[in-house]
């Protein structure tokens, strides 16, 4: 290896956004970090959903929670509907 080309390999303290703290080594003087094991969803099995835009409340008003039987039921009406309009309009010429 030449000397003076490669950086400082030392330790550093890692800080997470949740307040974690925990030593390693690396060539930046300080690291960061937004989420940690401490944190994260997969490893602690508490799932925060952040939802800033009100995206769900959005998706949830304008489709519902519809279950399969209730789409059959909803298709079954517009069919009956439309069934219904034909016949109206056929009687009416």
């Amino acid at each position: 290896m030449k000397p003076g080309i490669h950086p400082n390999y030392e330790e550093v303290t890692v800080r997470c956004a949740c307040g974690n703290t925990f030593v390693t080594r690396s060539t930046k003087s300080e690291l960061t970090l937004d989420i940690c094991n401490v944190c994260h969803p997969f490893f602690t099995g508490r799932q925060k959903l952040v939802d800033s835009e009100g995206r769900v409340d959005r998706f949830t008003k304008r489709f519902g929670a519809q279950s399969a039987a209730a789409l059959k039921e909803a298709a079954k009406a517009q069919k009956a509907a439309r069934a219904a309009r034909a016949s109206r309009k056929s009687a009416g010429a």
